[in-house]
């Protein structure tokens, strides 16, 4: 397959949708913890509350459709489709990398959703090895352009040692983040893409002032694997050594409970179960792409919008089942870890500076 970044875009949605990308032997660890059931719950349906404040809006559901895509004319039509499903559910939306517009700004306008989500949080996108050759100036015309309510800045470079022709030099990432949290006026994520940020460089980020961090963790889509099946060769053969790489996404958001970011946590969630727990373990919110791009590309906007509806549904019946009237209540929920889990948790505390 092409190296050029507009064909790369459209191979990543095609094996997003189609190939079998996913980790083969890792997994989230969502399966290795579960609820104490609440035979008690004192609680009408219909008074759950779901709803939760991320980057100053209120969402219906602790839920964000995680950086999608863009720079291309279906890419943009997925965006637009799936930005006004999020406006009608009341959820958070995430940009594709918006290095596209930066190198072909005729390609601008399929970042362009503000027209059909005019309230919801829009998340911007860009790696962190584009922006550090960026000015402010020029990262802040991006997001502007956008309309976008924070930034995310992507760290991928497992990814990156896999994608044919990807970026090898990763120096001046973290005093790039600082830089941008410091001049930009948006919040700024920092947010890795699918093989997990570990408690370690959660400090790091939190020492330059930033406050936000989806953890984007092993389990679901491997981006490894998604460039291996784009490569050739050696390429090839080290993306399917490296297929399975990752901290896994439960370990990751509970590695950060005490630190006092934000947490989203994205990387295998596929059920308003996993989100549920995501946010038990400490997350803020819980995000997915994939999951619902295949939706929509399977069974259309109706089928998209049926499975947001029952990620949402799916939450708010594990929060009658805790007993959790509302999101903070959740957050509390007593959640059972297997030993395995615990194990592996005790392994990542020594490792945290």
């Amino acid at each position: 397959m092409g190296t050029d970044i507009v064909q790369r875009k459209t191979d990543h949605i095609d094996l997003c949708a189609g190939a079998d990308v996913q980790f083969h032997n890792q997994t989230t660890f969502f399966e290795e913890v579960w609820y104490v059931h609440n035979a008690l719950p004192e609680l009408c349906f219909s008074d759950i509350d779901s709803t939760v404040d991320f980057l100053g809006s209120k969402l219906a559901a602790p839920i964000l459709m995680t950086g999608m895509t863009g720079g291309t004319e279906r890419a943009g039509e997925i965006n637009r489709e799936l930005a006004g499903l999020a406006q009608e559910l009341g959820l958070a939306f995430g940009l594709g990398s918006q290095r596209v517009m930066a190198e072909k700004p005729e390609l601008a306008h399929t970042f362009n959703v503000r027209e059909v989500a005019p309230d919801i949080p829009v998340l911007g996108n860009l790696g962190v090895v584009q922006a550090r050759g960026m000015t402010t100036a020029a990262v802040t015309e991006l997001l502007e352009a956008v309309g976008a309510s924070a930034l995310c800045i992507h760290l991928n470079p497992a990814m990156e040692m896999v994608q044919p022709g990807g970026d090898v030099d990763f120096q001046g990432g973290l005093e790039t983040i600082a830089r941008l949290n410091n001049e930009l006026t948006l919040p700024v994520v920092v947010k890795e893409t699918g093989t997990g940020i570990s408690p370690a460089v959660a400090k790091l980020v939190a020492a330059q002032g930033v406050h936000w961090i989806d953890v984007s963790g092993a389990g679901g889509t491997t981006w490894v694997g998604v460039e291996a099946l784009r490569a050739s060769g050696r390429d090839a053969e080290i993306g399917q050594l490296f297929w399975d790489w990752g901290l896994p996404t439960a370990l990751a958001v509970d590695g950060l409970r005490d630190a006092g970011l934000g947490v989203i946590a994205s990387g295998g969630m596929r059920t308003g179960l996993d989100i549920a727990k995501a946010i038990s373990l400490g997350a803020t919110v819980g995000g997915l792409a994939q999951p619902v791009i295949k939706a929509l590309i399977e069974r259309g906007r109706d089928g998209a919008r049926q499975l947001l509806e029952q990620l949402i549904r799916t939450v708010r019946i594990t929060m009658l089942l805790t007993g959790s009237k509302d999101v903070a209540r959740l957050r509390n929920a007593p959640l059972l870890r297997s030993p395995r889990f615990e194990h592996y948790a005790r392994q990542l505390e020594r490792f945290s500076s």
